[in-house]
C-alpha cells in the first residue's frame, strides 16, 4: 500500500466515516509519522509537522476534535492502558494457544477492541522508540489539541479513564492474590497480613481523592503513598510463592501467574504517574512506549516460553543434577565401582539385543515392530536401573546439570577449577562405563549365539541380517554418524523427561500421597505404604528416563519413517551388541571382511557422538538456568584445555 502524504491525509480526515475507514485513518497517520524508520528524532520530527499543520487551521483542528472524540466513544482505551500486554488466560497453554491464533489469523480494523486497533496502529519497536523521544512541548501540544472534559467535574476525559485503569487493574491483582492455588503457597506472615484484601478501598480512597473539588494535595498524596504501599506488599506477598516452588517443585502455570501479577503491579505504578507525576506528559510517553513494547511481547511465542519456562529449566537440571551426582566417580574405588556396574549394564544389553532380533524376526510391520521394541528397550532399562547396573550413554544428560550446579557462585577463585575437576571425574566416569558396555556385551552375544548355533543349529542372526547389520554400522554409511548424533539428542530428551517428571511428582507431593492417603494405606498397609512411596520418589526419574528413552528408541524410527524423516537411533552398546551378533554369523571369516572392519572403526565415534552430543544439550540447558554469562564460558572452556595440556592422564584414570 502507498504510503499518503501528509495533505492527502489531512484531506480524509472524517469523523463521520465508517469505523473501519476512522481506524484505517489513524492507522495511515502513524505509517505517516514512522516515515522510512531511519531515526526515532526522524519521526518525532514528523509528529511535529502534523500538528503545525492542525494548528494552523482552526477548522482542521475541529474536525479532528469531532474525530478524536468519536473514537474515544467508540473504543474504550480504558482496557489498553490496564491490559493491553497482559494476558486474558490465567494459564500458560491457553496463553500459547491464543498467541498461535493470533500469529496466523489477520487482525482487521473494523474492531471495538483498543487493545487489537493499538496493535495495528503501532506494531513496531521503533514506534517505542519514537514515542519515547517526543519533548515535553510536543506532548504538550498534543495533550492540548485532543484534551476533553469527562462526565467527572474536574476531570479530563484523560484522566477519568487513567482511575478507571487503576481500578480495573488493581482488581485484576487481587482476584489473583486471593485465589487458593497462590494463597497456598504464600509464606504465613504474607498469608496473615491479606494485603491484596485492602487493594479496593485504597483505590477508592485514591480516586475520592483526586476528584474531590477543591483538590487538596496532602490528602492526595497521602492516599497515593498508601496505594504504593500496599502495592508493594502485594508483590512481597506473591514473590513468597516461590521459596515454596523451589522446594516442592515448579508448576508453569503457577509462575506464568506470578509472572502476570509482577507485571499488573508495574502497571498501576506506571498509570500512577501518569495521573500524579510532576510531568504526566512524560510519563504517558512513556507508558505509550511501553505498551507499544508490552504488545510486542504478548504476540511472542517466544517471549513467553522463554520467559515461564526458565525457573522450569532451572527445577528439570536442578533434579537432573541431583540424580547425576550418583554418575560421577571421583576416586579409583568409584571407578571400579563404575566399571563393575557398566559390565553389569552390558551383560543385559546382551540379551536386549537377543529380544531385537527376534522381534525383527516375527516380521512385523514397522509400527508394532517398532512399539514391541519399545517395551522391550524400556523394560531392559528398567531392569538395568532396579539392578544398580548402569548405561553409558545415559550418565552425560545427567551429569552436566551436576556440573552446572558448581558455577552459582562464579566469583569464587576455587569454581571454575572445580568445574574442570567435575569435567575430569565425568570423562574417566565415561571412560569406565563404556568400556565396561561395550567390553562385556560384544562377548556376551557371542556367547549366546554360539550357544544358539549348538542348540537349534543356526546362530542368533542370519547372513541377510548380518549383512544389513554391516551396512547400517558402516563408518563409511553417510546416516551412520548422523544417526549417532540423534541419539545423543534422544538421550537429552529423555533427561528432560526424567526431570519434568520429578518435578511433577514432587509438585503434586505424591510421595506423601502413597505414604499417607488412607485408601492406599488400607491397601498396602502403613510400612509398605511408606516403602513404595520412598521407592518411588528415589526411582521416579529413572523410570521416566528409561522408559522415555526405550519408547523413542524403538517408535520414533518408523513413526519418522512415516512421514518422510528416516531418522534411525544408533546406540553404542546396542549397536556393538549388533555387531557381534553379525559377526557370530560369518565365524572366523568375519576377520578377513573389510565391512566388519569398517563397522568396528564406527563404534568409538558413535560413541563419543551419543556422549558429546547429549552432554553439549544438557550443560547449555544448565548453564542457561544458573545464567552463566559468555565471558564465563569462555573462561570454563580455556580452563578445561589448559587442563587437558597439562594432565592428560587424568581424564582417563583416578589418582586414588
Amino acid at each position: 500500500m502507498t504510503r499518503p502524504d501528509l495533505p492527502q491525509l489531512l484531506d480524509t480526515l472524517d469523523a463521520d466515516a465508517s469505523l473501519a475507514q476512522r481506524h484505517l485513518w489513524l492507522i495511515s497517520l502513524f505509517d505517516w509519522v514512522r516515515g522510512s524508520k531511519l531515526t526515532p528524532e526522524d519521526s518525532s520530527g514528523r509528529m511535529q509537522r502534523f500538528l503545525d499543520a492542525v494548528q494552523a487551521e482552526p477548522a482542521l483542528q475541529d474536525r479532528l476534535r469531532q474525530w478524536w472524540r468519536v473514537l474515544a466513544d467508540t473504543v474504550d482505551s480504558t482496557m489498553v492502558l490496564a491490559d493491553h500486554g497482559m494476558s486474558h488466560r490465567t494459564a500458560f497453554f491457553s496463553e500459547l494457544s491464543d498467541r498461535l491464533g493470533r500469529k496466523i489469523l489477520p487482525a482487521t480494523p473494523e474492531t471495538i477492541d483498543a487493545a487489537e486497533l493499538f496493535d495495528l496502529a503501532l506494531p513496531s519497536r521503533h514506534d517505542a522508540a519514537w514515542l519515547s523521544a517526543l519533548d515535553a512541548p510536543t506532548l504538550a501540544r498534543i495533550g492540548a489539541l485532543l484534551s476533553s472534559p469527562s462526565r467527572t467535574p474536574g476531570v479530563t476525559l484523560w484522566q477519568d479513564e487513567l482511575l478507571q485503569a487503576i481500578a480495573f487493574c488493581t482488581s485484576q491483582i487481587m482476584a489473583t492474590g486471593v485465589a487458593s492455588e497462590l494463597r497456598l503457597r504464600m509464606s504465613p506472615e504474607a498469608r496473615h497480613a491479606e494485603p491484596f484484601n485492602s487493594l479496593s478501598s485504597d483505590v477508592e480512597a485514591l480516586r475520592q481523592a483526586f476528584i474531590a473539588t477543591p483538590r487538596e494535595a496532602p490528602e492526595l498524596d497521602a492516599a497515593a503513598q498508601r496505594l504504593r504501599e500496599r502495592l508493594e506488599l502485594c508483590r512481597q506477598a506473591a514473590a513468597s510463592v516461590y521459596p515454596h516452588l523451589n522446594e516442592h517443585g515448579i508448576s508453569v502455570n503457577l509462575v506464568f501467574i506470578l509472572r502476570q501479577l509482577r507485571e499488573r503491579v508495574l502497571r498501576v505504578r506506571d498509570l500512577m504517574d501518569c495521573l500524579l507525576s510532576a510531568t504526566p506528559q512524560l510519563s504517558t510517553a512513556r507508558l505509550l512506549a511501553r505498551l507499544t513494547l508490552a504488545g510486542q511481547e504478548r504476540r511472542s511465542l517466544r517471549s513467553l516460553v522463554r520467559a515461564n519456562a526458565s525457573m522450569l529449566a532451572a527445577k528439570v537440571t536442578e533434579r537432573s543434577a541431583e540424580t547425576g551426582e550418583h554418575y560421577i566417580t571421583r576416586d579409583r574405588a568409584e571407578y571400579r565401582g563404575m566399571l563393575a556396574k557398566a559390565v553389569g549394564g552390558g551383560a543385559a544389553t546382551a540379551l536386549t539385543t537377543l529380544l531385537k532380533f527376534m522381534i525383527a524376526a516375527v516380521g512385523l510391520t514397522a509400527f508394532w515392530a517398532g512399539m514391541w521394541s519399545s517395551v522391550m528397550y524400556a523394560a531392559s532399562f528398567v531392569l538395568i536401573q532396579l539392578l544398580h547396573w548402569t548405561l553409558a550413554t545415559k550418565q552425560p544428560a545427567m551429569t552436566a546439570p551436576a556440573m552446572a550446579a558448581k558455577l552459582k557462585d562464579l566469583g569464587s577463585s576455587t569454581a571454575v577449577d572445580e568445574f574442570v575437576d567435575e569435567v575430569t571425574h565425568l570423562v574417566r566416569s565415561q571412560v569406565a562405563a563404556v568400556l565396561g558396555n561395550v567390553g562385556m556385551v560384544a562377548p556376551c552375544v557371542l556367547l549366546i549365539s554360539l550357544a544358539m548355533q549348538w542348540l537349534g543349529g543356526h546362530p542368533m542372526v542370519d547372513h541377510k541380517e548380518a549383512e544389513h547389520v554391516f551396512h547400517t554400522l558402516h563408518l563409511l554409511t553417510p546416516s551412520t554418524l548422523l544417526f549417532a548424533a540423534f541419539t545423543g539428542v534422544l538421550l537429552f530428551v529423555s533427561s528432560l523427561i526424567a526431570g519434568a517428571v520429578e518435578n511433577w511428582f514432587v509438585l503434586h507431593r505424591l510421595d506423601s500421597a502413597l505414604r499417607y492417603n488412607p485408601r492406599i494405606g488400607a491397601v498396602l498397609g502403613a510400612v509398605r505404604a511408606d516403602r513404595w512411596a520412598h521407592f518411588m520418589r528415589e526411582h521416579i526419574s529413572g523410570f521416566a528416563s528409561n522408559i522415555s528413552l526405550g519408547f523413542m528408541l524403538g517408535l520414533l524410527p518408523p513413526v519418522l519413517a512415516f512421514v518422510g524423516l528416516g531418522l534411525e537411533a544408533r546406540h553404542v552398546t546396542l549397536s556393538t551388541g549388533q555387531l557381534a551378533a553379525a559377526a557370530a554369523s560369518y565365524g572366523t571369516q568375519v576377520w578377513h571382511m573389510p565391512d566388519f572392519w569398517w563397522c568396528v572403526a564406527a563404534i568409538p565415534l558413535i560413541g563419543v557422538l551419543n556422549l558429546t552430543v547429549s552432554f553439549y544439550l544438557a550443560l547449555q540447558l544448565a548453564l542457561g538456568a544458573h545464567s552463566v554469562t559468555g565471558l564465563d564460558r569462555q573462561r570454563l572452556r580455556a580452563a578445561v584445555f589448559r587442563r587437558i595440556r597439562q594432565q592428560p592422564g587424568s581424564f582417563l584414570w583416578p589418582k586414588g
